[in-house]
């Protein structure tokens, strides 16, 4: 006699009752299959709700009200602050930042000097003027940064012409 070797379909999984085991025998196409459902008692250890100590947030900062108020809090109203950078700040980083980058090391017996006291501040045409004619920004091989594009720029080239009655008036011209 061969042994039934398929598990059991309620043993180890919910199973409705009442109207709801009745809808399903009739509504099922397959009434022997199990609801996929485990019974809790059985898979989860410790079941849920079965540990008798509650858990507490841990405390932060962000828990004392005294020392968290709204404003810090709401990111809604958190806009961009602007900044405003005069043209005689400008000029003077300019002139500062235009100057070579490398520095010597200071040899061991010397004291190392006080940085200058800043030059008094320029126009900016005046210090624009001052760097290009120190140093040439740009030149064939150093050129100046250009605009990405996420593709090849079009230029027209004319095609050859449509085949047409050499007498008629057709004002098409092809490009590629």
């Amino acid at each position: 006699m061969a042994s039934k070797k398929a598990a059991e379909s309620t043993l180890y999984h919910l199973s409705p009752t009442g109207f709801w085991k009745k809808f399903r025998d009739i509504a099922m196409i397959n009434p022997e299959i199990s609801s996929g459902l485990p019974i809790q008692s059985i898979h989860r250890r410790p079941q849920p709700g079965s540990r008798p100590e509650k858990y507490s947030t841990p405390a932060t900062k962000a828990s004392d009200l005294a020392q968290n108020p709204y404003w810090k809090r709401d990111v809604r109203r958190a806009y961009p602050q602007l900044s405003v950078i005069t043209q005689s700040e400008l000029s003077s980083l300019l002139i500062e930042h235009s100057g070579a980058q490398a520095v010597a090391a200071p040899a061991e017996g010397e004291k190392s000097e006080v940085p200058a006291a800043p030059k008094a501040a320029l126009d900016l045409t005046e210090a624009i003027a001052s760097i290009t004619t120190a140093q040439k920004v740009y030149s064939e091989s150093k050129l100046p940064p250009a605009i990405p594009v996420p593709h090849k720029r079009w230029i027209p080239e004319r095609a050859p012409d449509v085949p047409h009655d050499p007498h008629a008036y057709f004002p098409m011209i092809m490009y590629k």
